[in-house]
């Protein structure tokens, strides 16, 4: 990844690290990455966008950011409330967000839960979290709580070379191209004795013990009250809930891709910059 102002944050509760792109005098923007991605995700993305300074932040448990506390977790919350603490460290009393995926939903949330911080949201093939009927929630909690358990004896994946980290990458439940999963392996690979493996926290494999109802969930989406663009890879994860996000007060764009597009290759890169640009100079 090239050269770009890193930042770094220690709040008393966790250590933030990320970097900016864009004018230092242009409109304030965080971005929120995927799941088990980092920062490197929107490494393609970020020398494209146009009149916006954005911290690229590693969220809690990825790339060069800290883990969360021992006994403590990754609930969506969580994740808003770093996001807020970053934004009072700089001084930004209103911003915007870019999110892809998990951090698309958390993007989301926040914006509907504080209204007067976020004057416009622009999410990438993310926008709900998983949702299940409350009838499945007494499995689902024993589960996650059984996992809790086992983690302990867990072994963490260890790579005699850094390619083959960078190869199982792309065999992740979320694809990723080789290229892209290059990128993603600046900020989430580290050294160990006898090779490598990846930065992100064990925990966040676990099962989250509890899920929103669909109702609830979509709650949010609909509570969100600034600009808001949503872009939909053709091949993403959300082409199949088209109907029932049709509704929404989001400006929709569907462009040709997989679920990382905007870090898939440069033209991936290239359309989602296009389109955000676009967003950004009409709001």
């Amino acid at each position: 990844m090239a050269e770009l102002e890193p930042f770094h944050l220690s709040l008393p509760h966790i250590e933030l690290a990320g970097y900016f792109s864009g004018p230092v005098g242009g409109r304030p923007a965080l971005s929120l990455h995927g799941w088990l991605d980092n920062a490197g995700s929107f490494s393609r993305l970020a020398p494209r966008l146009e009149g916006v300074r954005v911290l690229h932040l590693d969220m809690a448990g990825h790339g060069l950011s800290g883990h969360r506390a021992a006994g403590a977790d990754y609930p969506l919350w969580a994740y808003a409330e770093d996001v807020l603490h970053v934004a009072e460290h700089l001084g930004w009393a209103r911003f915007g967000l870019l999110g892809h995926s998990l951090g698309a939903i958390v993007a989301v949330q926040l914006a509907a839960a504080c209204p007067q911080r976020i004057e416009r949201l622009a999410l990438i093939d993310g926008l709900l979290p998983h949702t299940e009927a409350a009838s499945e929630g007494p499995a689902r909690l024993g589960q996650a709580l059984a996992e809790r358990l086992a983690l302990a004896s867990k072994r963490r994946p260890l790579y005699a070379e850094r390619e083959q980290a960078i190869a199982a990458r792309l065999r992740g439940r979320l694809a990723v191209t080789e290229s892209g999963s290059a990128l993603l392996a600046e900020r989430g690979l580290q050294a160990v004795p006898g090779g490598f493996t990846w930065r992100t926290d064990s925990r966040l494999m676990l099962s989250s013990p509890v899920r929103l109802s669909f109702e609830h969930a979509v709650a949010y989406a609909r509570a969100v009250q600034c600009p808001a663009l949503l872009i939909l890879a053709d091949k993403g994860v959300l082409m199949a809930h088209r109907e029932a996000i049709g509704g929404l007060a989001m400006e929709q764009v569907v462009l040709p891709g997989g679920h990382h597009l905007h870090l898939d290759d440069e033209a991936g890169a290239t359309l989602v910059a296009d389109c955000i640009n676009r967003f950004h100079a009409a709001t």
